[in-house]
């Protein structure tokens, strides 16, 4: 169907990569048009750089579009001055360099349950709160030049706006953060004013989920915008007992629940999602670039890797590979390193190799699936996005790894899908007077992986018991 001048939306990925542009109907979600631009592979970066990347994903793409939506990176921290300029670059969620300052503020508001309690998660590096400590303990001129605080997809919608617009965020990435409350959907500006050094910049007013920004100087609607998890909830269409496993530079776990988990081991971030509800997640820093680094070591490419990965026994002959290759998240071991372990004469191959990382990979995973478990999100059903979820080995060790059915959605880019579905639902609403409900978008293209065989899910359980242990004499060493 072609979707006429009335019915066309954008929306738009910002990710740590690059940003990926997609204009759809707004009434049956087909992409029409699409676009891309890379970004530079680093942990700090200049704003400017994701504003001139949308601006080559987007060029001859938003002719007749009437509304668009922003999805970014969660948890960068963007510092502007008095003037709107931006102080410094901005500092990425995989920027690990806070790990310090974490344990600090944990520690001054009187550990992980009170923060927990507080904004549900416990401050890690990812985090902007921590970002924000490590500057102005480190940075302490630049951070005095601070008149207020953007996360990446708050600076976007800003810069569409114009720069005479007032700042604003949604409940689903401000709840990243580490100084917003989604239960009482307000601000912790004491626990900002604790992190930056005794005072509190502006921060953006955070809107309704289907409550618009405002207009373009071009006229098109920009709708509230949020994170790239909650954007990729709404693209999925979640319901409870659905878990995403979306695999790509970070792996992340995640379901909605009508309530707020307070996690005080800081496994399960108690997000806000943009619809109201709320997105219990749990996040690697390690997922895609497994599997991309241990093709290189073996000397192939990711076709090569599935190759070998297909041709090893699930379990990998013993073989356990934690990897933890860029520190990690989940758990907060910021300084941690990647470990083999298990090596025998006997299975020092390049397929057990191979396997290991796929493996490794999702069992990382499936430990974030046990924590939401325990914090109250039902899962019935695993689906797998993601760059690697396409990987025929990821496909095939994934049901035994996970213990639930599996399901891989068509590919597509659905953090820009769910910006482009919300940028839909805030045209509606700005066309109504009264509640309205978001497009209903899916089909039913989803590809539902075969139930493992008994020996494979006892490989798959074993595989999960000896990255457990692993990973329990890793976080012991790094806590001696």
């Amino acid at each position: 169907m072609t979707a006429d001048r009335q019915t066309l939306v954008a929306g738009v990925d910002s990710s740590t990569q690059s940003t990926k542009v997609m204009v759809c109907d707004a009434r049956t979600g087909e992409v029409v048009r699409s676009g891309r631009a890379e970004h530079p592979d680093t942990t700090e970066v200049d704003p400017q750089v994701w504003w001139d990347a949308l601006g080559a994903a987007s060029g001859g793409l938003l002719s007749e579009v009437r509304s668009i939506g922003i999805a970014g990176q969660q948890h960068g921290m963007v510092t502007l001055d008095e003037t709107n300029s931006v102080v410094r670059p901005a500092l990425l969620w995989n920027d690990t360099r806070s790990g310090q300052a974490a344990a600090d503020l944990t520690d001054e508001l009187g550990g992980p349950q009170a923060w927990a309690d507080a904004v549900g998660l416990v401050p890690v590096a990812s985090f902007t709160i921590t970002k924000l400590r490590w500057m102005a303990e480190h940075e302490p001129g630049l951070a005095d030049r601070v008149a207020r605080v953007l996360l990446p997809h708050d600076w976007l919608t800003w810069r569409l706006l114009g720069d005479d617009a007032q700042p604003v965020t949604d409940r689903g990435d401000a709840s990243g953060t580490g100084y917003y409350s989604a239960t009482s959907a307000a601000y912790r500006t004491d626990l900002l004013s604790r992190a930056f050094g005794g005072r509190a910049p502006e921060l953006p007013r955070v809107l309704r989920p289907a409550e618009a920004a405002g207009h373009t100087p071009e006229g098109m609607l920009v709708s509230a915008g949020t994170g790239d998890n909650m954007a990729a909830g709404l693209a999925l269409e979640l319901d409870e007992g659905d878990v995403v496993v979306s695999l790509g530079t970070s792996g992340t776990v995640f379901g909605v629940s009508e309530t707020q988990p307070a996690d005080p081991s800081g496994t399960v971030a108690g997000f806000a999602d943009a619809t109201g509800r709320f997105l219990p997640l749990a996040c690697t820093l390690n997922a895609a670039r497994v599997l991309t680094a241990t093709a290189s070591m073996l000397g192939t490419d990711l076709a090569g890797l599935d190759r070998l990965a297909l041709a090893a026994e699930p379990g990998a002959g013993g073989l356990t590979l934690l990897p933890y290759l860029d520190g990690e998240r989940t758990p907060n071991l910021p300084d941690a390193s990647g470990t083999l372990l298990g090596l025998r004469r006997a299975n020092m191959t390049q397929e057990n190799l191979a396997r290991a990382a796929v493996e490794g990979m999702l069992c990382g995973l499936a430990a974030g699936l046990d924590a939401l478990r325990a914090h109250g999100v039902v899962a019935r059903r695993v689906l797998l996005i993601g760059g690697a979820a396409q990987s025929a080995a990821v496909r095939a060790a994934a049901p035994a790894v996970f213990g639930v059915p599996v399901a891989v959605p068509p590919p597509g880019e659905h953090v820009a899908i769910g910006a482009a579905r919300q940028a839909a639902w805030a045209l509606s609403a700005s066309r109504s007077s009264g509640p309205v409900e978001p497009p209903r978008w899916q089909g039913n293209a989803t590809v539902h992986l075969d139930e493992p065989t008994s020996a494979e899910s006892a490989a798959g359980e074993q595989a999960r018991q000896r990255h457990a242990e692993a990973r329990e004499q890793v976080h012991g060493h790094a806590e001696a």
